[in-house]
């Protein structure tokens, strides 16, 4: 196939989700488990590709350039997962023996199976996800700040970067507000210290604080490096693309094929992304008020178990007794959702769930939280 003309004009978006048997659970477990919609499915089919590895993969390279641009930096790098993004951008910033520094609950300490130590020799220390009874996962500037080492000295660890995430999975899709990641910013600058920006929803913290495509470069540039996520909230059925300096990103590219992450005709993947950038991202606002609405119905049926003033985006973490038994409760009721630890239950919407799911999923969560449900919450 060819490798020197320009990728093809973004397919038409269609109404509607991939389709799915009647009788198949309402699966909230995440947003990982999309599938790409007929249109996605065309872009893909009709993808130009080269070998990626020999920079010949001009569909690749317009997926990373784009989203360079709306982040506001020089490069980008397609990565096969948001995982690899966030080592690869940490490992550019912090030297083997160096420290990075994240919040209790970040994707980067608690989700990636200690990576950036096995992979990089980076050292990690967290400040608490939660201050004062407040949303989980929320950026505190001051407590970052009174964290940070920079130039220890022989005998102590050094700072060399600050991780931040946005929106924040484990704290239930929080969003930390732009201004907030400015001040930040600010602050590391002033001291010499770096900042990697987990974005692997950052899309939809644009889409929840009114912002959209056009308002990402405010995020770029609160952060030195930055991954973002295709195969979530966007319904890409693989990959994540860290942005950066061209330096920074050259020196990924190189850790990227170390790693195994060199792979060859990308641009099927990259169309897939491509396709949704242009279809997808408005779209997240469906997906927050359905949240919103899985919410109320479960915190009407019992009292305490989530806020719903606190869901802003497409994250729902309720506070349940037996998470596992609910979980399995709700499995068998045809309502599939993540139960995280022995107390914690997420849901999360996306493209797949419409209304109608969504009320199937809320009478039922809610029959099963109900003091009268049969179970206790």
């Amino acid at each position: 196939m060819s490798t020197t003309t320009a990728p093809p004009a973004p397919a038409p978006a269609t109404s509607g989700r991939a389709p799915r048997a009647g009788d198949d659970p309402v699966d909230l477990r995440s947003d990982t488990v999309t599938r790409p919609t007929a249109a996605m499915r065309r872009a893909i089919a009709e993808a130009v590709v080269g070998d990626d590895v020999y920079g010949e993969d001009t569909t690749t390279a317009a997926l990373e350039r784009r989203v360079a641009d709306l982040l506001g930096h020089e490069a980008g790098l397609f990565v096969p997962t948001g995982s690899m993004g966030n080592v690869l951008g940490v490992a550019t910033l912090v030297a083997p023996g160096q420290e990075l520094l994240c919040d209790s609950l970040a994707h980067v300490v608690r989700a990636e199976l200690g990576a950036h130590a096995a992979l990089a020799g980076v050292t990690t220390r967290t400040w608490p996800s939660q201050r004062d009874g407040g949303p989980v996962g929320l950026v505190d500037v001051d407590a970052v700040t009174a964290m940070m080492t920079p130039d220890a000295g022989p005998y102590l660890v050094s700072t060399a970067a600050v991780a931040v995430e946005n929106t924040h999975n484990f704290g239930g899709g929080t969003v930390t507000p732009l201004p907030v990641l400015q001040e930040l910013r600010e602050q590391t600058r002033a001291a010499g210290v770096a900042v990697h920006l987990d974005g692997a929803r950052l899309w939809n913290a644009a889409v929840a604080d009114g912002l959209g495509l056009a308002g990402l470069a405010g995020y770029g540039a609160v952060a030195d490096t930055v991954s973002v996520c295709l195969s979530k909230g966007l319904g890409a059925p693989v990959g994540s693309v860290l942005v950066g300096s061209a330096e920074r990103m050259a020196r990924a590219r190189t850790l990227r094929k170390r790693m195994g992450g060199g792979m060859r005709q990308t641009g099927v993947l990259a169309a897939a992304g491509l396709h949704a950038l242009d279809h997808h991202v408005d779209r997240l606002a469906e997906d927050h008020a359905r949240a919103r609405r899985l919410a109320e119905a479960c915190a009407q049926a019992r009292p305490g178990c989530v806020d719903p003033a606190v869901v802003r985006s497409n994250i729902v973490v309720l506070d349940v007794d037996d998470a596992p038994g609910l979980a399995a409760a709700a499995a068998a009721a045809g309502v599939r959702v993540s139960a995280l630890g022995p107390r914690v239950l997420r849901l999360v919407t996306h493209l797949d769930v419409d209304d109608a799911d969504v009320g199937r999923a809320a009478e039922v969560l809610a029959g099963l939280l109900a003091p009268d449900g049969g179970r206790t919450a």
